[in-house]
């Protein structure tokens, strides 16, 4: 065990000393304790296992939620020779056999994944095969349900931690409420006595809660940013919102640019970029950005609308001031967008029918105990959106009811960039016949053919291993330009486990459950912003954190300007006849029985699944109360069908 921990920090890192936590969480970990570390953002979590790595005997296995993130800390670890790498879909074939060669012999000690890697069979085939000291899980918080940014994948970690028999668990946040730090302990089996948590209050964050109307954001924004001193970001919530507010601030004479999950990664990229170097002042975003934003400068935030909840605003203002300077944190806060941030929850609640079609599907579509499944294609079919088509599958996968095995490319598309003679002329013997056989089974329409595999199996000896290693060839070759589609998941189905009756209904249960979690997160955020106690001293309360004073004195309630948020105007019902009108349209334009949440959704203005496919948008009505309470509409649904 080593006890001199000031040595590697000064050979690594060139760090005299630790910041709060640090020692602590590694002096833990190196005893052999797994070890639980809540820091605020910007506070030096991933030191605590760059540093752990270096004394461990085998591999450290990080699980971290973005690409971004691996990128910034892989760049990092290189500058500070420490053998890292990542595997991800960014790699070419050979990157990735470098790599995990790399891995295999020692020479890596850290390897980055995301969570989903876990679900390729050959990925854990692999890491089952190499010794791993320790298992490092960024943003634990995505484990609990009681999080909020909670992502299905992470609930297996335990279990894959188990299968692969890794002693040491490190988890690290920075937002994690009591619930939600008990939770993230428990299920990695940590004892309470090894949670680190250090302060969570920042003393040069001026937190400000301003009451405005809809019709004067805009203006007030333009003057708010007139009185910054330095880059900062502003926080929207939908996306066309972000190109909207960026173009009015250009217009302002303010240099700022709009940034959203919608752009090219490519944009996504060259906007991060100009902002890391100062050539964009202003960045006007939704939550896509942010997480490995490191930016230290960063001089105010402004939530232009609603946050979806107080640790998503605790995150996104932890992005100003990371230099310890002044920072400025406003919320231009009324409760016009409350809808919309609910709407988002409301959306992402499957109905009943749409969870007893997914089990139907695995009963009929499983042969030999094994169902295959397309991720988009079922979630079109059952009018769920995929991300909780996602929930839905990992939760079937803890009760036991469906095991990952394996995912394949269904479709197999490629253009041949030599002429076919002297592709083939390159290969020899069985090679050449193999080759030969592939593109014999390959449909070509003008350029682009489709490769047969059962045509391809049924004339030549071969598995699909083969072939899918063959292309990969070509194309790194050049010889060929490959594209692959239609990423197909393979599980294996528990029958006894299937046929309980009562599981559409446990399902069903645990969305519900999920849902009113999420409508209380938000509840709970409009009661934050409304305290009339210091907001600094409320946030740190909220995250467990006991040591802040009663009154900050750099908070609008502290300057005696607490926050009462109103409706800009009152919302509008249409009325009942025209809601009638519009619903028995719908009914007539769908094909299919219509529920009183399909209806709401309709009114409401969310997108689903079944109106992408039959065109709903167009039809009269649609998003007609999209500035009414989903609660509410739910009544009047049910009141104009009694």
């Amino acid at each position: 065990m080593v006890t001199d921990l000031q040595t590697p920090l000064k050979h690594f890192f060139g760090f005299d000393q630790f910041r709060p936590g640090q020692e602590q969480t590694v002096g833990q970990l190196l005893q052999g304790h797994s070890s639980l570390a809540i820091f605020p953002t910007g506070s030096g979590k991933s030191l605590c296992y760059q540093l752990s790595a270096t004394q461990l005997p085998h591999l450290t296995l990080v699980v971290s939620p973005l690409l971004a993130l691996m990128k910034d800390q892989l760049e990092f670890l290189a500058s500070k020779g420490i053998a890292a790498a990542s595997i991800d879909s960014t790699l070419t074939p050979e990157q990735n056999r470098q790599v995990m060669s790399d891995v295999r012999n020692g020479t890596t000690k850290i390897l980055m994944v995301s969570v989903e890697r876990f679900k390729n069979e050959r990925f854990r085939q692999f890491i089952q095969s190499v010794p791993v000291s320790m298992l490092v899980v960024d943003e634990a918080h995505c484990i609990s349900e009681w999080g909020h940014n909670f992502r299905p994948d992470y609930l297996k970690l335990p279990a894959y931690r188990a299968s692969l028999n890794i002693p040491l668990v490190l988890l690290l946040t920075a937002t994690a409420t009591r619930k939600v730090k008990l939770d993230m302990a428990q299920k990695f089996g940590i004892d309470e006595q090894h949670i680190v948590q250090t302060g969570f209050y920042r003393a040069n964050l001026d937190l400000t809660v301003l009451p405005v109307s809809t019709a004067e954001k805009r203006h007030r924004l333009a003057q708010l940013i007139a009185e910054q001193k330095g880059p900062g970001i502003v926080y929207v919530t939908l996306q066309h919102s972000a190109e909207e507010v960026a173009g009015f601030l250009l217009q302002q004479g303010v240099n700022a640019s709009a940034y959203h999950a919608g752009f090219e990664d490519q944009k996504r990229q060259q906007i991060q970029t100009g902002f890391m170097a100062g050539r964009i002042d202003v960045v006007v975003a939704t939550i896509a950005f942010g997480m490995g934003i490191d930016k230290s400068n960063i001089r105010f935030v402004i939530h232009y609308d609603l946050p979806k909840s107080i640790e998503n605003y605790s995150q996104e203002i932890g992005r100003a001031g990371r230099d310890g300077q002044p920072s400025n944190c406003i919320t231009l806060a009324n409760l016009d967008g409350l809808n919309t941030v609910e709407n988002f929850v409301y959306g992402d609640t499957p109905e009943l029918s749409g969870i007893a079609f997914v089990l139907d599907n695995i009963r009929n579509e499983c042969q030999n105990g094994q169902w295959e499944l397309q991720l988009n294609a079922l979630s079109t079919a059952s009018n769920i959106r995929q991300l909780p088509m996602k929930t839905l599958l990992v939760q079937l996968e803890l009760l036991g009811v469906i095991q990952p095995l394996y995912a394949y490319f269904a479709d197999f598309k490629f253009k041949l960039l030599q002429p076919e003679k002297e592709i083939l002329d390159r290969f020899a013997g069985e090679r050449r016949d193999f080759l030969a056989a592939v593109l014999a089974n390959t449909q070509f329409k003008r350029i682009w053919g489709t490769l047969a595999f059962e045509s391809l199996y049924s004339s030549y000896n071969c598995d699909r291993k083969r072939v899918v290693s063959a292309l990969d060839y070509l194309s790194e070759q050049r010889l060929i330009e490959l594209e692959t589609k239609k990423v197909t998941d393979v599980f294996q189905v528990d029958q006894a486990m299937l046929a309980d009756s009562a599981l559409s209904q446990k399902l069903y249960d645990y969305f519900i459950d999920k849902e009113h979690k999420e409508i209380a997160r938000i509840a709970a955020l409009v009661s934050f912003f409304e305290l009339d106690s210091c907001l600094s001293r409320n946030l740190a309360l909220y995250f467990d954190d006991h040591q802040s004073a009663e009154n900050c004195g750099h908070c609008s309630v502290c300057r005696g300007q607490p926050a009462v948020l109103e409706y800009s105007e009152s919302p509008r019902w249409p009325s009942d006849e025209q809601l009638i009108s519009d619903l028995t349209g719908l009914r007539q334009h769908l094909s299919v029985p219509v529920t009183p949440d399909t209806q709401c959704r309709f009114l409401a203005g969310i997108s689903v699944p079944l109106f992408s496919r039959n065109k709903v948008r167009q039809l009269s009505g649609f998003g007609s109360c999209e500035n009414l309470r989903y609660a509410e509409l739910r009544q009047k649904v049910e009141a104009l069908s009694a």
